[in-house]
């Protein structure tokens, strides 16, 4: 907002007189309260219960399930990514459906974003090298407890009044055990849907108008000047295609995700795989202080203050759970609109999206990032920023080229996340008070999208992050209750295998 007013001056408004400082105000004061009870409640949510919970349930679903993530890797690879390519499971439907890998990249989408790139640079200078190992763990947990979600979010998905299929943790948890946990479900929603203003909407946005302008400013550094019409534009942009492919609906939504996901995965990929081919002879050193760095963060940080185990893991899980959003209950409710029938089927590409997302995509990032630049570079112990990714490709494909890849990757990751966050902050808000909520969710979902792009809004970031993990405990409540669902529907689905194979 300073930068507006600012500009303002420079357009010929008259500077006020100084005044005396007298403090800060009622209005920053309040914010002060706010920040704090938020940093409170933050600690509590991203802290050590919250991520033991997330922990267990990803534990004993992976137990329960016989490691089935682990054990049936081969079977869930070729029924998803080897599948794409059939016309039953790529092909678009006539219905109101989407098809299964729409329904994929749908939900890629929110997941491949920020968290990506950012979230991960913040991982890796925070928690040391050794946070990737824990990002690791997170993700094989994290396989287990996705698939449940999409499984159930299949089965006990219904039809809304525009024939649309609608699933998620509000519609298993009321289905499945019974109108007397409804409310549970309207928390979620309610959590859910004002998460989507934040960390679906303002965090990308501002990610994407920060990347944009260190691009451009590689190129034109005079470009500093003018950083407000910049990000005003830029907005102006995001609002009209965001805005129209969210009237379009699921359809339109699967459609646009189907052809921006492959895309910016395949650049930012392949970027990332030519930096580690041209460092591949310090790949085992990586790979040897990634597991030093996991149980002695010390040791290759420097003993830079604050990163010790307790940082180390909990930035390692909490940018993993950020990332691909396993326990959060948000991507099922993509996935509960696909045309697959079979909620183990679908569930299936639950585990590919955790897999495509963190093992692959963010183990990218951060080797990247530890394969070029050296810890003074990295600044243990200090937030890093996407400047650092930009620098890590910079050492390969030069500085400009470097901002101008991750400013494309980063802006596309960021839209698709919040096309597909728009879509899910619709459903909480469609089952808490009916079709009729839906127009007005979408045009001031969309209207943020201006507000985010001109506005300092590093406490509705932080709020945001809070409301994120909050979203996972009634999800998380719904999926130990409805365990016995999830094996009874595993263990049928592979007796049948066994019997076709016979």
């Amino acid at each position: 907002m300073s930068e507006f007013f600012r500009a303002l001056s420079i357009a010929g408004a008259a500077q006020p007189a100084p005044r005396p400082d007298l403090g800060p105000g009622p209005m920053e004061r309040a914010l002060e309260v706010v920040g704090a009870v938020n940093s409170f409640l933050n600690n509590i949510v991203w802290g050590w219960p919250a991520l033991i919970l997330l922990a267990f349930v990803g534990v004993f679903m992976t137990c329960r399930t016989r490691f089935f993530q682990v054990s049936h890797f081969g079977h869930w690879i070729r029924e998803t990514i080897g599948a794409v390519l059939r016309k039953d499971v790529s092909g678009h439907t006539q219905d109101k459906s989407i098809s299964q890998f729409q329904a994929l990249c749908t939900a890629l989408a929110a997941t491949v974003g920020t968290g990506n790139i950012a979230g991960i640079t913040t991982a890796v200078t925070l928690g040391g090298a050794g946070a990737i190992f824990w990002l690791w763990v997170s993700a094989l947990l994290g396989m287990a407890t996705k698939y449940s979600e999409v499984l159930l979010s299949v089965k006990y998905r219904e039809r809304n009044v525009l024939g649309d299929w609608v699933g998620g943790p509000m519609y298993y948890i009321k289905n499945g055990l019974g109108k007397n946990w409804k409310w549970l479900g309207a928390v979620f929603c309610v959590l859910g849907g004002l998460a989507s203003f934040g960390i679906g909407n303002a965090v990308q946005v501002g990610n994407i108008t920060d990347s944009i302008n260190t691009a451009i400013q590689s190129f034109v550094p005079a470009a500093a000047d003018h950083q407000m019409v910049i990000n005003i534009v830029v907005a102006v942009i995001l609002m009209a295609v965001i805005g129209v492919v969210l009237v379009g609906g699921i359809k339109r939504i699967g459609e646009v995700t189907e052809f921006l996901v492959p895309i910016m995965s395949i650049i930012y990929i392949a970027a990332c795989l030519v930096v580690i081919a041209l460092n591949v002879t310090k790949v085992p050193t990586v790979f040897g202080m990634i597991f030093q760095g996991a149980f002695t963060p010390a040791a290759v940080t420097g003993g830079a203050a604050g990163v010790g185990i307790k940082t180390c893991i909990t930035w390692g899980v909490k940018r993993g759970v950020f990332s691909n959003e396993a326990g959060l209950g948000s991507a099922p409710i993509a996935h509960a609109a696909t045309s697959e029938t079979n909620p183990v089927k679908q569930g299936l590409y639950g585990i590919f999206e955790v897999f495509m997302d963190t093992i692959v995509i963010c183990t990218l990032s951060g080797l990247t990032l530890l394969l070029t630049l050296d810890a003074s570079t990295l600044n243990y112990g200090v937030p890093g920023s996407t400047a650092l990714n930009a620098m890590a490709l910079g050492t390969v494909f030069g500085g400009k080229a470097g901002a101008l890849i991750i400013a494309i990757g980063l802006s596309l990751f960021a839209l698709s996340t919040v096309l597909s966050w728009g879509l899910y902050g619709t459903r909480c808000w469609e089952y808490l008070l009916g079709e009729k909520a839906v127009k007005p969710y979408q045009i001031i979902f969309t209207l943020v999208v201006i507000i985010s792009a001109t506005m300092d809004l590093s406490l509705a970031w932080a709020i945001a992050d809070t409301l994120n993990g909050l979203m996972a405990i009634p999800n998380l409540i719904g999926l130990i209750l409805l365990c016995p669902v999830v094996f009874k529907l595993t263990r049928e689905y592979f007796d049948n295998e066994k019997r076709l194979r016979k």
